[in-house]
């Protein structure tokens, strides 16, 4: 599902340059950190950024903070009250994403959660404006009904990776977890009368929902 190259590089030419921190953090996650491709990147953060300044919300709720690449680009644009609550369960992560919060100078918007999502999300007590979803994706339906609880209406949930590299229009193998978990969280979606949605084709998919 990826854009061939060279359209790619035409679109970011006509699109604004990327902050230099979230270009630093970019080269080295490539460099450092396993699976670099979960990293959000350059376009999918404008896009980012650019719901978060229309949306302006008093606080986001991010579901997989890997590096941290889009909780920045949520917390660049908030108001100086405001506050991205990003949830990783990988407590090695944590002080990689913490230094480039603390260089993009936004660490004071952003809390960071290290744990189980599951068990993280009934425990906050905020209401919700924003709600990026890109943790586990077999428990995507799980994360999106735990969210929706929490989310005021109007809200929008984003959730990753919903086309899966393809992979949701193939024959799939029943054993193939993620890949079904994403399938079912998209099904899921489509028949719910609580919200109303689409899937961008930007990256890896993009399932826009908001709450009615």
């Amino acid at each position: 599902m990826e854009l061939d190259k060279k359209l790619e590089d035409y679109i970011l030419n006509m699109s604004d340059i990327e902050h230099p921190v979230l270009a630093e953090l970019n080269r080295e996650t490539y460099l450092k950190i396993l699976h670099p491709r979960m990293l959000s990147g350059h376009l999918q953060g404008l896009m980012l950024q650019f719901i978060t300044r229309l949306l302006k919300p008093q606080n986001v709720l991010e579901i997989g903070t890997y590096t941290g690449y889009s909780a920045i680009c949520f917390a660049l644009e908030l108001a100086e009250n405001a506050t991205v609550h990003t949830i990783e369960v990988n407590d090695e992560l944590e002080s990689f994403a913490s230094g480039y919060f603390e260089k993009a100078g936004v660490a004071p918007k952003i809390k960071q959660h290290i744990g189980n999502a599951l068990q993280i999300i009934p425990a906050l007590k905020e209401r919700f404006d924003l709600v990026f979803v890109d943790g586990e994706k077999e428990e995507y339906i799980d994360y999106y009904e735990l969210s929706l609880e929490k989310l005021n209406s109007g809200g929008i949930i984003i959730a990753d990776n919903v086309l899966w590299s393809g992979k949701v229009v193939e024959e799939v193998d029943p054993n193939d977890k993620s890949t079904n978990g994403i399938m079912a969280f998209n099904e899921y979606v489509k028949n719910d009368s609580r919200v109303e949605k689409f899937i961008l084709p930007l990256r890896d998919g993009l399932f826009l929902i908001r709450k009615k």
